[in-house]
């Protein structure tokens, strides 16, 4: 007699995660197929949906291998089984989609060419060959294509364009890695490329190798990618950088390179494992990395420092364009400075006309406008500058729950909004300073187009405690009923707790410029004894006066002429920071000073690390925000140095105090004996790390607390990170410093968040 047949089960499954738009529903098919199961697959609104029916012990391993061999890109969160009865299905199948109300899920950043795509974009045999618009469902554009969930062609900028035969049938073959990619296309179906520009662009039947041309030449080209429109020139020629500069108005302020491989970044800076790894991810983020003495890069890439920001090529346009061009171009954003990059074509040709000499153009729409992300190594792990494409819009739980859907509106500067639903808090690409209106439609086109995404309608607007800020005005426009605002530095300490699932208390250290503290003057330098609700402030940097207020951050001489103002008899330490500075100007300023005149008092470790700059000679003006601090950081380099004294003392108010004068007096003297200025930044580095660590010892210890916080955008400095986090952690404290998020203001909207849920859940709480 034969076996009895094994009998028939069935299960329902619920995938939720980054599980649409990265090849699931393929995936799903082919494993079910491996098992022996019949049934079906379709995405929703808030997850993927599963049906399967076969034998008990098939439906597990099905279940195990699900997450076990998921696709490169999905990052499943849950797997919500049940059992149902089965119905007899005899295969299996991809379903059309079901848009469902309420339901919401993240969204797969856009991610780099695959190895596959790039093979085939480089054979000719190949029928994608130097097809700049190649794709799979294991890479190329995702967030900055999606209009809707669920996530099909219907509902991309992609369903302009319909495929062809031979497309169509690998859409449908479950054995190709297209089956079910929905930005699949070809040369004779997608999207296309041109040159345009004037004379310059006639006759060229290959735009992309035309473009190669006109870099080697010397122009600039505004060049459209993911998310908008790049800046490109050749990165080896220094006048084509000077125009660009010029053109750009971007003065000094450092510029980025491409390159194809990582053996050409190595021929212009000093690649580690952990950078290389960082270089190739699918994300391809600029990372910051030594420059290589010698390297032929143009100097004006990034004058006064000692780095150079590389990303590899991440689209097949890239690809084709730095194969044709057979060197390293500049990519910066497609703007003038401080606006919002250029996405659409008429645009771009409308506000860059005055920057590029041609225009490389596509007839893709870009939905999502993209920065690149930008990171780098600090203490051996990576750290963000800027979080843009490559990680948003994936959402960064917080450890508690809100009650009620909020948006928090982020910052003035490196404006950040975040829309929380629960404990998902889905943090937005970079938006930029809120300081024109341009930038201000960015951020409210941007947010209602998460809104709709996420299927989130606030009833809470988070803001910022101070009230002058634009984002503060854009809360209240907002139209809900509630309103909370958040100290900025509370919040600096909130979002380092919460990205590591911590309500605290913990010993929070926020470094960084400006922020309105809660007496009424500018802080920059707090200690504060901190949960997600509330805080206590035990400790900060002595206040200055700041003579011009926010001009004080453009003129690091200012900042060392109110530091002088609190004691005039020590002016031979400080000559070195007025040399050069218009004595009509030094009267003008010692005259506010004199009657207090637009001189906030603040405790900046901003100001004083460009005050230590002006002390030392390094740069008296700014170019740029951050420009003298990142050129002591540079000059300091990794030469070892030993910490002069930094005084720690009680202040009036009875907060613990570090008084910087006498560092920077110490530090006047020793230049004026002619000690090297490259030790000097390196002391001072290490003066800071060391009183920081003193302070936050004791108060810590007088708190009771084991564990330290940091953030704030001083923290952006390596140096500094490292020896802080080096210095407490010898003292037995753990350390938790920003990994998900940027240590700069980039994370302001989700520490608001942080602490709006847990003031909420207080008052939800018996």
């Amino acid at each position: 007699m034969s076996a009895p047949a094994p009998a028939v089960a069935a299960a329902r499954l619920h995938v939720t995660g980054v599980v649409q738009g990265v090849g699931f529903r393929p995936f799903v098919h082919r494993l079910a197929a491996r098992h022996g199961l019949a049934g079906w697959v379709r995405n929703a609104t808030g997850d993927v949906q599963i049906e399967v029916e076969g034998s008990t012990e098939a439906i597990a391993d099905f279940t195990r291998a699900l997450e076990r061999e998921a696709p490169p890109l999905a990052r499943i969160e849950r797997v919500r089984l049940e059992r149902i009865p089965p119905a007899g299905r005899g295969s299996f199948a991809i379903q059309s989609s079901a848009a469902e109300s309420g339901g919401r899920q993240p969204i797969s950043p856009d991610v780099a060419l695959c190895a596959s795509c790039e093979a085939e974009l480089f054979d000719p045999a190949d029928r994608r060959y130097h097809y700049p618009f190649i794709t799979c469902t294991d890479c190329g554009p995702r967030f900055t294509v999606i209009e809707a969930l669920p996530y099909d062609r219907e509902r991309t900028s992609m369903r302009a364009f319909t495929q062809c035969p031979e497309c169509s049938r690998e859409y449908r073959d479950p054995t190709s890695r297209r089956y079910h990619s929905e930005t699949n296309s070809c040369p004779t179906c997608g999207p296309r490329v041109w040159l345009a520009g004037g004379e310059i662009v006639r006759h060229r039947p290959d735009p992309i190798a035309a473009v190669a041309r006109l870099l080697r030449a010397g122009l600039i080209i505004a060049v459209r990618g993911l998310g908008g429109f790049h800046l490109a020139c050749d990165a080896t020629d220094e006048q084509a950088v000077r125009r660009l500069r010029a053109r750009k108005h971007r003065d000094a302020k450092p510029l980025a390179i491409m390159v194809r491989t990582l053996e050409q970044a190595r021929a212009f800076a000093f690649v580690g494992p952990e950078e290389a790894e960082l270089l190739a991810s699918r994300e391809r983020p600029i990372v910051l990395l030594r420059r290589r003495p010698g390297a032929t890069l143009a100097p004006s890439i990034a004058p006064g420092l000692d780095t150079v920001g590389v990303m590899l090529a991440y689209t097949p346009l890239h690809h084709l364009l730095l194969h044709h061009a057979e060197r390293p171009l500049v990519m910066t954003s497609g703007n003038l400075s401080e606006e919002p990059i250029a996405t659409a074509n008429d645009d771009a040709v409308r506000r860059l006309a005055g920057i590029a000499d041609a225009f490389l153009l596509h007839d893709r729409d870009i939905v999502a406008r993209y920065d690149d992300s930008v990171l780098r190594l600090a203490g051996g792990a990576p750290l963000f500058l800027r979080r843009a494409r490559g990680y948003a819009p994936l959402p960064v739980d917080l450890p508690l729950a809100s009650p009620l859907p909020l948006v928090a509106v982020g910052p003035h500067l490196k404006n950040t909004f975040a829309l929380v639903h629960g404990r998902r808090a889905w943090v937005s690409q970079h938006i930029g300073d809120l300081e024109n209106l341009e930038t201000l439609e960015h951020f409210q086109s941007t947010l209602s187009d998460f809104r709709r995404l996420f299927h989130v309608e606030p009833a809470v607007a988070v803001r910022d405690l101070h009230p002058g800020y634009l984002s503060t005005r854009v809360a209240g426009d907002l139209g809900l009923d509630r309103v909370i605002p958040v100290q900025h530095h509370h919040s600096h300490i909130a979002a380092v707790l919460a990205e590591h699932s911590r309500t605290g208390p913990a010993l929070g250290i926020a470094f960084d410029g400006t922020g309105y503290g809660d007496d009424g003057h500018t802080w920059g330098a707090e200690f504060l004894v901190a949960d997600l609700a509330e805080y206590r402030h035990v400790g900060r940097l002595r206040y200055a006066p700041l003579p011009g207020g926010d001009l004080a951050a453009r003129c690091p001489w200012r900042v060392a002429r109110g530091y002088l103002s609190l004691d005039r008899s020590v002016a031979a330490a400080f000559a070195r920071a007025f040399a050069g500075v218009d004595l009509h100007e030094l009267e003008i300023v010692d005259q506010q000073l004199a009657v207090a005149l637009n001189t906030p008092f603040a405790s900046s470790m901003g100001r004083l690390f460009d005050a230590a700059a002006a002390v030392l000679g390094v740069r008296a003006t700014s170019q740029y925000e951050g420009q003298a601090a990142m050129e002591l950081e540079a000059l300091a380099g990794t030469r070892p140095a030993a910490p002069f004294p930094f005084a720690v003392r009680p202040g009036p108010d009875g907060i613990a105090e570090l008084d910087p004068l006498p560092l920077l007096i110490a530090l006047g003297e020793a230049r004026a004996r002619g000690v090297d200025p490259a030790e000097l930044a390196a002391v001072f580095h290490e003066s800071v790390a060391a009183a920081a660590a003193q302070l936050a010892a004791r108060a810590a210890a007088e708190a009771g607390l084991n564990v330290v916080a940091l953030g704030g955008g001083c923290f952006q400095n390596a140096r500094l990170l490292a020896s802080l986090k080096r210095r407490l952690t010898r003292r037995g404290i753990q350390v938790l410093v920003p990994r998900r998020l940027s240590p700069n203001d980039g994370a302001i909207s989700y520490g608001q968040a942080a602490v709006a849920a847990a003031l909420l859940c207080q008052e939800v709480s018996p």
